[in-house]
């Protein structure tokens, strides 16, 4: 079993910057990727960015370019570097895991609220 704890978010002015980190915890050992995805209310949640244990990422169209995912020190830490903030970014955004042999992230955190207003 894995544990997931996001932190990070907040009120930001458009063209701002926060960066989101997330902790896992237990079974570690059986990551295979760790990601954020985001949810807007009245929207669906959709993939933000992820990066596997050897360290391919991936980025959602909409984020290519100022956002940045990656991992410092081991696989069951992983952060968000968002740039150029813009209101259409304003969502719950989770962090989630993906293991070993499964088909798709099979672990997430309970959200952290990222608002970009004036």
């Amino acid at each position: 079993q894995v544990q997931l704890v996001e932190s990070g978010g907040g009120l930001v002015q458009p063209g701002g910057s926060l960066r989101l980190s997330c902790v896992a915890s237990g079974t570690t050992s059986a990551l295979y990727a760790m990601g954020w995805h985001r949810q807007a209310p009245g929207k669906q949640r959709e993939l933000v960015a992820d990066i596997t244990i050897g360290g391919t990422t991936k980025y959602a169209d909409s984020v290519k370019g100022r956002f940045t995912i990656s991992r410092i020190g081991a696989e069951s830490w992983v952060y968000l570097e968002m740039n150029s903030l813009q209101p259409e970014d304003t969502a719950v955004y989770y962090c989630n895991a993906h293991t070993r042999h499964s088909l798709g992230y099979n672990y997430w955190g309970q959200g952290t609220q990222v608002t970009v207003s004036s």
